[in-house]
C-alpha cells in the first residue's frame, strides 16, 4: 500500500487559515487597521463597497515598506513584531502571529502600495490567491494603502454563507468601533459606498465615546481612575438610568487590545447590584494597563481572548473602583449624618415662656339623642333630599379604554350582567378569569396580548400592509452608524409594520407616523430606540429569520403590561382575538398562555370525593 499523508501546498494551508483569521469582511478590517497602528500612523482612512465584499481598502501614514518587506509580508508566519517565544510575554503591538495578510492573501485580489519616507520610490504589489502578479516601483505617498477586493472570490461556499451588505457593514462598524475607542489619539474616518459614516479628529476619550455613540452620551458617562500594583484602571462607566437591554456599548481593553471576557464583565456588574433596573446592561469603556509577563493573550487567532495571572485580584479592584467611581459622583444613595437636619426642624425657637398650651373647648349642654325638640342642645341636620341617588353610581359610564384593543375610544353604557353570561374579570389586574362549562380558564394579559399582535404584525409584515397613526409633528432621531446600518437594513419591513419613517442625512431618521397599535405614550423617538433595542436583545438570543425577529420585538413592546386595568370588554375582545390565533396556548417565550382548571380537579383539592 503507498503512502497516503502528505504536506499541504501553502495555498491551500492559507486557505484553511483564513477560515479561523477572516472569518467575515469586518476581520479583515481589523486586522489591516491593527497592522496601521503598529506602523505609528497618525491618519487611519477606511474605505468599504458593498459591506467589505467587492472592496476594503486601508491608508495610513505610516513607516511604510521596503521593497523587499512588501513581498515578506505576505509570507506565512512573516512577522516584524516577534523574533524568539520569549517575546510573546512583552507583546505591546496588536499583531504578531504573521498570519492575517498571509490569509487574506490566499482568498481575496490585493493590491499593496508602500513606501518608506526615506525612500523615493514605493513599491506597488498585486496579488491573487497567494500568487504574486505583479511587483513594480511606483511614485507613492509615505505610508501604506492596502486594498482587498473579491473577498472569498476562489471559496464559493463561504462566500455564500456572507449575510446581507448592511449586516456585514455593522459587523465592520462594530470593529472599526472598538479600534477607534482604543486609540483616541489617532485621525480614523470611514467610508461606506463613498458616504463618511466616521469622521474622528484626534482626541480625549470622553470626546472619542461622545463622537462614536452620539451627543447625548456626554450626560451620561462617569470616570473611574484607579491605580494598583497589579493594574491600573482609567476609562467611563455609564449611569444607571441609562442602561439598556443589549450589551453592545460594553467594552474591555487590555493594554489597549479589545477584549471578551464575562467574568471581568460580571465584576462591573456586581458593582451596579441593587441600583440597575433588571434585564439591563450598563454602558463601560474600560482599560486595563497591566504587565504584558503577567498576561497570555497567544490564545486565539483573534486575539480577544486573554489569560490572566492573577484574575481574582483584577476582578476585585475592577468591582471597587467602579462602586467607589458610582458613589464618588452620587449615583448611589447616600446617609450623610452631618448634614441630617430633620430633627432640629421639629424644635421651635420661641421661649419657653412664650409657647402657649393648646385647648380643647366643648358644649357642656350638647345631647346627641336630643330630637330637637327639647329647648337645649344643638339641631341635627336633617336628612338629604334624594338620598337614595348615591346608588345610582354603578349605572355611569365606564371610562374609554386605553389599551387600544377596541381600536378606537368611545364612552360605552354598562350593562348589567346577563343572567346566561358569565362575564370574564380580572386577578390582581395580571390574569384574566373566564368561566368554561367544565370549570375555568386562568389566562396571562400580557402573555396573549403579545402572541396577538406577533400573529397580527407577522400578517402585515406578510401582505405589507400596516395601519399607521400619522404623528402631529414629525420626530427626528439621531443614532449611532450601527444602530443607523440596523434601521436601513430594516427599514422595508419597518415601514410594512406602519411606521412612516425616512431617512434624513447620514445619522438621522424623521419618523412621521407609527403603527396604530402602539399606544403605550411614548413618543416616536423612544418607540423607535425602544424597537431597536428589542430586536438586538432578540438578535443576540434567538437565530429567527430577520421578519419574525422585527414582529416579535415590536409586540412585546406594545402589548399591554402586568398591573394595567381591563373593562369587562376589553377582557372579552382579548379572549375572543386570542383563541383566533393559530397557537393561543404559547407564549412568545414557549410558555403557556391559558392554564384550564376543571370543576375534577377542584374537588380534588377539596377533598370532596
Amino acid at each position: 500500500m503507498s503512502d497516503v499523508i502528505q504536506l499541504l501546498p501553502d495555498a491551500v494551508a492559507n486557505q484553511i487559515a483564513a477560515g479561523e483569521v477572516v472569518q467575515r469582511p469586518a476581520s479583515a478590517v481589523k486586522e489591516l487597521i491593527e497592522n496601521a497602528i503598529d506602523a505609528g500612523a497618525d491618519k487611519i482612512r477606511v474605505l468599504v463597497k458593498d459591506g467589505g465584499k467587492s472592496l476594503i481598502q486601508v491608508i495610513d501614514n505610516g513607516c511604510g515598506m521596503s521593497v523587499t518587506d512588501a513581498r515578506l509580508c505576505f509570507e506565512r508566519h512573516a512577522t516584524s513584531k516577534i523574533r524568539k517565544a520569549e517575546d510573546l510575554f512583552a507583546i505591546r503591538s496588536m499583531g504578531f502571529r504573521g498570519e492575517a495578510l498571509a490569509s487574506i492573501a490566499a482568498i481575496a485580489h490585493v493590491e499593496l502600495k508602500t513606501r518608506r519616507v526615506e525612500d523615493e520610490l514605493g513599491s506597488r504589489l498585486e496579488i491573487a490567491g497567494s500568487d504574486v502578479i505583479k511587483q513594480e516601483p511606483e511614485g507613492l505617498p509615505a505610508g501604506t494603502s492596502i486594498a482587498i477586493k473579491n473577498l472569498f472570490y476562489n471559496i464559493p461556499a463561504r462566500r455564500n454563507f456572507l449575510k446581507s451588505n448592511p449586516v456585514e457593514m455593522r459587523h465592520i462598524v462594530d470593529e472599526f468601533q472598538r479600534l477607534a475607542l482604543a486609540h483616541p489619539r489617532i485621525f480614523f474616518t470611514l467610508h461606506s459606498d463613498d458616504n463618511e459614516l466616521f469622521h474622528l479628529p484626534g482626541e480625549s476619550l470622553k470626546q472619542r465615546i461622545v463622537h462614536i455613540f452620539g451627543n447625548s452620551y456626554n450626560q451620561r458617562l462617569v470616570p473611574v481612575e484607579e491605580e494598583t500594583t497589579i493594574i491600573n484602571l482609567k476609562g467611563f462607566i455609564g449611569k444607571p438610568e441609562y442602561a439598556k437591554k443589549t450589551r453592545g456599548e460594553q467594552f474591555f481593553f487590555v493594554n489597549s487590545r479589545f477584549i471578551k471576557d464575562p467574568y471581568l464583565n460580571h465584576a462591573v456588574v456586581k458593582a451596579y447590584e441593587d441600583i440597575l433596573p433588571p434585564d439591563s446592561f450598563p454602558l463601560y469603556v474600560l482599560f486595563i494597563e497591566i504587565d504584558p509577563a503577567k498576561i497570555d493573550i497567544n490564545v486565539h487567532p483573534t486575539k480577544t481572548e486573554i489569560k490572566y495571572e492573577d484574575e481574582r485580584a483584577i476582578y476585585a479592584i475592577i468591582q471597587s473602583a467602579v462602586k467607589r467611581s458610582l458613589g464618588r459622583y452620587n449615583i448611589t444613595p447616600t446617609l450623610d449624618f452631618n448634614q441630617e437636619t430633620g430633627f432640629s426642624q421639629m424644635i421651635s425657637p420661641k421661649p419657653l415662656e412664650e409657647i402657649t398650651p393648646p385647648t380643647v373647648t366643648f358644649n357642656p349642654e350638647f345631647n346627641p339623642f336630643d330630637n330637637g325638640r327639647s329647648g337645649g342642645g344643638r339641631q341635627p341636620s336633617p336628612i338629604p333630599q334624594n338620598w337614595d341617588t348615591l346608588y345610582q353610581i354603578t349605572q355611569k359610564k365606564e371610562m374609554p379604554s386605553q389599551l387600544g384593543l377596541h381600536g378606537e375610544e368611545e364612552d360605552l353604557q354598562a350593562e348589567p350582567p346577563q343572567t346566561g353570561k358569565k362575564q370574564p374579570f380580572q386577578l390582581h389586574n395580571r390574569y384574566i378569569v373566564s368561566q368554561i362549562h367544565s370549570g375555568f380558564v386562568l389566562i396571562d394579559q400580557q402573555a396573549a396580548h403579545e402572541r396577538i399582535l406577533f400573529e397580527q404584525f407577522c400578517q402585515q409584515l406578510e401582505n405589507r400592509q400596516g395601519a399607521s397613526q400619522q404623528s402631529l409633528f414629525p420626530q427626528t432621531v439621531t443614532l449611532n452608524a450601527a444602530d443607523f446600518q440596523l434601521i436601513s437594513d430594516l427599514l422595508p419591513d419597518i415601514r410594512a409594520l406602519g411606521f412612516q419613517i425616512r431617512e434624513f442625512g447620514r445619522d438621522t431618521f424623521v419618523v412621521e407616523g407609527i403603527p396604530a397599535d402602539l399606544t403605550s405614550g411614548m413618543s416616536e423617538r423612544q418607540v423607535l430606540e425602544q424597537l431597536l433595542e428589542d430586536y438586538k436583545n432578540n438578535q443576540a438570543a434567538l437565530k429567527l429569520p430577520k421578519r419574525e425577529k422585527l414582529a416579535r420585538s415590536l409586540a412585546r413592546h406594545a402589548a399591554i403590561k402586568p398591573g394595567t386595568a381591563l373593562s369587562t370588554d376589553d377582557m372579552a375582545e382579548l379572549i375572543d382575538r386570542l383563541f383566533a390565533c393559530e397557537m393561543p396556548n404559547v407564549s412568545l417565550s414557549g410558555k403557556p398562555v391559558i392554564l384550564t382548571f376543571t370543576l375534577q380537579e377542584l374537588s380534588e383539592r377539596f377533598e370532596r370525593y
